[in-house]
């Protein structure tokens, strides 16, 4: 079998992307960014369904959680900001945890995105 390189996607094909920051409210601090990233995959999946959360493309950044801020940034596609802004209302824990998400703002760049939401805020 001859390693045959795959055709890199050209610009104007490929999916685009959003990042959307947002922030914990919780008595407690949330330290851990896993159990962040499985709260927001398990509300994606209960709103949205395997298929939408699928086509939406939904990834928690966890180098970008800031457990004191107690914020961080998701990438998701761009015509799927909506669906998960409605999905992250549905989130109420995180671990045991009571909590809300808030959606601080969104950005077409990830530069962008962490520094006007989660170090200015």
């Amino acid at each position: 079998m001859v390693n045959a390189k795959l055709k890199p996607v050209m610009p104007s094909l490929r999916e685009k992307k959003r990042y959307l920051a947002f922030e914990v409210i919780s008595k407690n601090r949330v330290i851990e960014p896993d159990l962040v990233t499985k709260a927001v995959r398990d509300c994606s999946m209960q709103f949205l369904g395997q298929l939408g959360a699928a086509k939406a493309g939904i990834m928690v950044l966890n180098n970008k959680w800031d457990s004191s801020l107690q914020r961080g940034i998701i990438k998701v596609s761009n015509r799927h900001v909506d669906a998960l802004k409605a999905a992250l209302v549905f989130a109420d824990k995180v671990g045991n945890e009571e909590v809300i998400f808030k959606s601080l703002g969104v950005s077409g760049i990830l530069n962008k995105a962490e520094n006007k939401y989660l170090k200015g805020g």
